[in-house]
């Protein structure tokens, strides 16, 4: 629910009200027919009441002034506040509810009900209103022309969270204009998400002219366009502007840093343009500032002084560049910092340690460099995001010292190294510990507190870490995600530990120097957590992992390994398997067709496969047959599927023709797009490039003036 940032009783002094109201709010002896009134509401409305903290206990007092949600006049007994928000309301609400013949109401507030219907023409009985709150209510289609007519408002809150393609409110006839010419007392407009659909010079141009005493404009998503019109700096009581997701497509207007009361600018996804005033950034009294995802808005941070407010700055996805200013570090009252997917270079600087009303930084997918700086003073921390950026240097535990609202942890893709600290590792809030890809040594820490950890994230892929797996890690119940793939563990391990981990969706253990035992009386898996990713390359399997109840699985990696004999008819009951990778094994044969219907990625290559070729499924992209013993024909029906790009079928003793229909629809296999069939090439990953003419090895021969490659 959106809660006045300026209430309803500063305002009501600017207002002229009738004599006879008090507006204290000590509840005076209801009148009869205003309780009357309350009564035939309450019974025209439907609403859960085992959800309902307010209509339910209505009538439980002779006073209805004691009723919750009821707001009486001290001296007259009239109801002046009505609050009904978060009482599961359903259904409508009609024009002749006694809730319009509530004509002394100030305030009113039905937000975050299910109402799903027409906002009703009755609000304009409510001339006294001064607070109209009826965000998220369900209500739906235009907005009436009777809300002009409730010219007492200070605050009117219509926004909505409907999701794209939902009914929502709309602004049409009326349009915004004749909405809000009249509400000349407005402090406060929330439109969010109403269809508002207007022009640039002519809502702002609506507001200057109507509406001289607004501080606060809450507009995003409403469909508007730009550019924000000069006429909207008359406006210098404005404090608060949102008006992301909106296609202001224009220039960053500058006349923004000439508010001196602004407190908050929220520009997000508005296609914004040109170069950032740093002058807004030294406005003294601005604590959020939001320009995420404009990615053509270019910019650089100046020098900082202690006297500013920021406590948010959310620039993700935009194009600033340059180095943070050791200067950042004076920004004392600085909470939240996402500045992902930029280009900023150099050090974050070791002043940010200092900032210790952080509790969450986002500096992922930059190019900072050199070390991490402690962030021991900031005792809020729950959020420290670094990945894929140039760091260096070790992780000391001191710099983990305090941190206990730590919950999510990514120091991915760096270069990091020495080992991970054991004091990460006992931090009891951490529910996310993602260190892939970088180059930490030793080996993983135990875990202490296993029975009460919440961490569900356990990332430390791509690293140089060796020695066991701690036997620890089997403890922790609420592990979602285990990747261990790429290390030097060592250690043999047992496939049923995972048992224990009854919330596992993701295993990987591949490329270590591990053994991993599926044999014996624990082999079957379906007394195992549904896995959804399993990837065991390299891991001295000798045998199939039963795995015909993991109903959940879409990616399969078992290759490098030693399985022998065939490939079990059960794959083909793993209905929502995408990836399968059996390479490099000493499978025979297959007990089944690969009936798989949504396979993306199949790879069979170097085994002992003999017979007939499988036929991968009609939407798959990748397949890979080369380096085993088909010899059958190639079925010609491969060459017209939509999405099939790489073939590779080297290495084999097929027969018949290859018609050409197969190079001029494979195109992931011709360089730079290319068609001509004189050269043809594709690059699976993470193998090097292949020429078609050798792709074949010494069976098939490509004959660029022909029509077909010859078996």
């Amino acid at each position: 629910m959106k809660i006045p940032l300026f209430t309803l009783f500063f305002f009501m002094p600017l207002l002229t009200m009738p004599s006879s109201i008090n507006t204290g709010l000590v509840s005076g002896r209801c009148q009869s027919d205003q309780q009357s009134l309350l009564l035939q509401l309450k019974n025209s409305l439907v609403f859960d009441q085992s959800v309902s903290t307010k209509l339910v206990k209505w009538n439980s007092t002779p006073d209805c002034c004691e009723w919750p949600g009821i707001t009486c006049d001290e001296g007259s007994g009239r109801v002046i506040s009505l609050d009904l928000s978060v009482e599961s309301i359903t259904g409508g609400l009609d024009d002749s509810s006694g809730l319009f013949s509530l004509q002394f109401l100030q305030s009113l507030n039905l937000s975050f009900n299910i109402f799903s219907t027409a906002l009703p023409v009755g609000f304009a009985n409510l001339t006294d209103l001064i607070s109209l709150n009826l965000s998220s209510a369900g209500f739906t289609g235009q907005i009436p022309i009777e809300i002009s007519k409730l010219t007492r408002l200070v605050s009117l809150d219509l926004s909505t969270n409907c999701f794209p393609g939902s009914p929502a409110l709309k602004l049409e006839k009326p349009n915004f204009a004749t909405l809000v010419q009249n509400l000349t007392h407005l402090t406060e407009l929330l439109l969010d998400g109403v269809n508002i659909s207007a022009h640039g010079n002519d809502w702002c141009k609506a507001l200057s002219s109507s509406l001289p005493n607004l501080k606060v404009l809450s507009m995003p998503n409403c469909y508007l366009s730009g550019p924000l019109d000069a006429s909207l700096a008359k406006l210098q009581s404005l404090s608060i502007i949102r008006l992301s997701s909106n296609k202001l497509s224009a220039p960053f207007p500058e006349f923004l840093a000439n508010y001196s009361k602004l407190t908050a600018l929220e520009l997000s996804s508005c296609q914004l343009n040109g170069l950032f005033p740093q002058a807004i950034l030294q406005v003294p009294t601005l604590e959020i500032l939001d320009l995420s995802y404009n990615e053509f808005l270019q910019g650089s941070f100046p020098e900082f002084h202690q006297n500013l407010s920021l406590r948010t700055l959310l620039l993700s996805s935009t194009n600033f560049s340059g180095t943070l200013p050791q200067s950042i570090g004076e920004l004392e009252k600085l909470s939240r910092i996402e500045l992902a997917g930029n280009n900023f270079t150099g050090p974050i600087p070791n002043s940010m340690a200092n900032l210790t009303q952080l509790f969450y930084l986002d500096l992922s997918s930059n190019m900072f460099t050199g070390t991490l700086p402690s962030f021991r003073k900031s005792k809020n921390l729950t959020c420290v995001d670094v990945y894929l950026n140039q760091l260096t240097g070790e992780i000391p535990s001191s710099h983990r010292e305090g941190l206990r609202s730590l919950t999510y942890v990514d120091l991915g893709n760096n270069a990091f190294n020495g080992s991970i600290p054991s004091s990460l590792f006992a931090i009891p809030s951490l529910q996310k510990i993602q260190l892939s890809n970088n180059r930490f040594g030793g080996q993983i820490p135990e875990f202490s507190n296993m029975s009460s950890s919440l961490l569900d994230t356990l990332d430390l892929s791509s690293n140089k870490l060796e020695g066991p797996i701690p036997s620890s890690v089997f403890d922790l119940a609420k592990l979602n995600v285990l990747e261990l793939s790429s290390n030097k563990l060592n250690g043999t391990l047992q496939l049923h530990w995972i048992q224990k981990l009854p919330n596992l969706t993701t295993l990987g253990l591949s490329y270590n120097n591990l053994t991993v035992k599926s044999s014996g009386g624990n082999s079957n898996m379906s007394s195992l957590p549904r896995i959804n990713k399993l990837r065991l390359a390299s891991c001295d399997l000798g045998m199939f992992p039963d795995l015909r109840n993991q109903s959940k699985l879409f990616h399969l990696d078992l290759s490098d390994n030693q399985i022998t004999g065939p490939v079990p008819g059960w794959i083909s009951e793993l209905s929502l398997l995408q990836y399968l990778n059996l390479s490099r094994n000493l499978l025979v044969d297959l007990e089944g067709p690969l009936s798989l219907p949504g396979l993306i990625i199949l790879d069979l290559h170097h085994n002992q496969l003999r017979g007939s070729i499988p036929v991968p499924p009609s939407f798959i992209t990748y397949v890979n047959y080369s380096s085993n013993n088909f010899s059958s024909f190639i079925p010609p029906n491969m060459g017209t599927w939509p999405r099939l790009q790489i073939v590779d079928l080297a290495f084999n003793h097929f027969r018949g023709n290859l018609p050409d229909i197969f190079l001029k629809t494979w195109e992931g296999m011709m360089e730079g797009g290319n068609r001509n069939l004189e050269y043809i090439r594709y690059d699976p990953v993470p193998r090097p490039a292949l020429d078609i003419c050798t792709l074949s090895g010494h069976q098939i021969s490509l004959h660029s003036s022909a029509d077909e490659c010859r078996i």
